[in-house]
């Protein structure tokens, strides 16, 4: 009688609240009850066909109140405020083939008490890249970034040695946009590294440069555009920020960027040498290692930086302010992509890795030297405890030694591709993709494009094209085959 009766009030409760079915149906044959969207609220039915059994789609849904969600499935989102919401699907490579969906974007109006629908379907449509020479003329020498404004026409192509020169229409002008190299080392791995545009370039004409100087600091420096737009005015310079990076020649890091918080970050390097003797990617009293981030909105020589508020080791004794993560070998190079942050960390002799945590998370510990990728380096001390686990990692088989951060593409040129992240390997020299879900690395895929020699970077420019740097010298932009 007890059995029955509470039977019979689950029975009540589950009338009263719509439906008590799991995820995966109701038994006795009958259809799960779904919900109808409240009378404030609708919802929105996406349906995937084409793919194989347990492929996993890749379709990103975006809309009111900065709603972002990745469904992997057919699926229904309830609760949704009304509006216009985008449905963007990516293409899924299974097996190494390529299935494309279409529609690739669509716009869909979700009303108050209703249920919209979207359809996307995936055919199995090869795509094929390949690499096209950027530069028509004289090539850069030993280029190691490209870079742009959002919207610009032209390409900010850095060397390494210590200059920057601009890239219009395939053909370098005459004179660099900044020539540094008197204040540059490049012995070992450093040198002018990499550069970044101030979010209100347009305005203010800050660029961000980050180099080795001849003590062998990391220095970020700023200029400003003087009254040509192709030009630096020397004069300008404003040293942000100079980190000791004493005793080795190498894992210098080398990234300056902005994060979508308006913050600038740099992604340092160990300090050098085989497995961090020092132990400064694990020490909080030290920048090498680390992912930095500050407030340079009013840089002035009296205060070249302010500490953002949210960093995690503010006022805490024997931690540096200037830290947002820690526990990184040598990071080249890394992206933000919306709310997320990919870090691509080089390994010692065994692991690469690529990192992606969301950007807002402050205070990781990525691993190194404790891990090495997803192993274990110090085996005497390796306690994951708080450790952040690499979304994906690979070994050194096929001639890889060094991973090659790239970025996620979001350009116009190839729509299938949109949300995957590109990476490389120094020696390998291979260009893959893949889609960060469920907090792995899938639908990766090889592009089959050879003899780039060592991918030394990649580049994107003000259109969200991406470029290829390779050893030889050459730029190489990634584009359709065929076209």
């Amino acid at each position: 009688m007890f059995d029955r009766l509470k039977w019979f009030v689950f029975s009540v409760l589950c009338g009263l609240l719509w439906a008590c079915s799991g995820g995966g149906g109701s038994s006795g044959g009958s259809a799960a009850v779904t919900p109808p969207p409240s009378v404030s609220s609708g919802s929105l039915a996406v349906s995937v066909t084409g793919l194989p059994a347990n492929a996993a789609a890749l379709v990103r849904v975006t809309g009111p109140g900065n709603l972002a969600r990745d469904l992997t499935q057919t699926s229904t989102l309830a609760d949704l405020a009304p509006g216009s919401y985008t449905v963007a699907a990516s293409l899924v490579s299974v097996a190494g083939v390529g299935f494309t969906p279409a529609p690739l974007t669509q716009t869909v109006t979700v009303a108050a008490g209703a249920t919209a629908n979207a359809a996307i379907a995936y055919a199995n449509a090869p795509l094929a890249l390949r690499a096209v020479e950027a530069v028509q003329g004289p090539s850069a020498v030993n280029p190691v970034f490209l870079t742009a404004p959002p919207g610009d026409a032209r390409q900010f192509v850095v060397e390494r040695a210590g200059r920057i020169r601009i890239l219009i229409n395939g053909n370098f002008l005459a004179a660099p946009f900044a020539d540094i190299s008197a204040r540059v080392l490049t012995t070992g791995e450093g040198g002018l590294l990499s550069m970044a545009f101030d979010p209100a370039f347009a305005s203010n004409g800050r660029v961000y440069l980050y180099y080795t100087d001849l003590n062998q600091n990391i220095v970020i420096e700023r200029l400003t555009v003087s009254n040509d737009a192709n030009l630096a005015d020397p004069a300008s310079s404003l040293v942000i920020i100079r980190i000791p990076h004493p005793t080795y020649q190498n894992h210098f890091g080398g990234l300056v960027a902005f994060g979508p918080d308006g913050y600038l970050y740099l992604g340092t390097g160990d300090g050098g040498s085989a497995g961090d003797p020092p132990r400064n990617a694990q020490n909080l009293n030290v920048l090498l290692g680390k992912m930095l981030r500050l407030d340079v909105s009013a840089a002035s020589a009296a205060q070249p930086y302010s500490i953002p508020p949210g960093n995690p080791y503010v006022n805490q004794s024997g931690r540096r302010a200037e830290i947002w993560a820690s526990g990184l070998r040598n990071p080249w190079r890394y992206t933000f992509d919306g709310a997320r942050l990919y870090i691509a960390d080089v390994g010692q002799d065994a692991r690469e890795e690529i990192d992606v945590a969301a950007a807002s998370a402050a205070g990781l510990n990525y691993g190194w030297n404790i891990t090495e990728g997803s192993i274990c380096y110090n085996a005497t001390s390796c306690d994951r405890t708080g450790l952040t686990a690499p979304v994906f990692d690979y070994d050194h088989s096929g001639g890889a030694c060094s991973i090659t951060g790239g970025f996620v593409y979001r350009g116009a040129a190839l729509p299938e591709l949109a949300g995957h992240y590109f990476y490389s390997d120094y020696c390998a020299g291979f260009i893959k993709s893949g889609v960060v879900s469920g907090g792995a690395l899938v639908s990766q895929r090889d592009w089959g494009i050879a003899n780039l020699g060592n991918v030394v970077s990649f580049g994107r420019d003000g259109q969200g094209e991406l470029y290829i740097i390779s050893g030889n010298s050459k730029i190489y932009r990634l584009a359709r085959a065929g076209q």
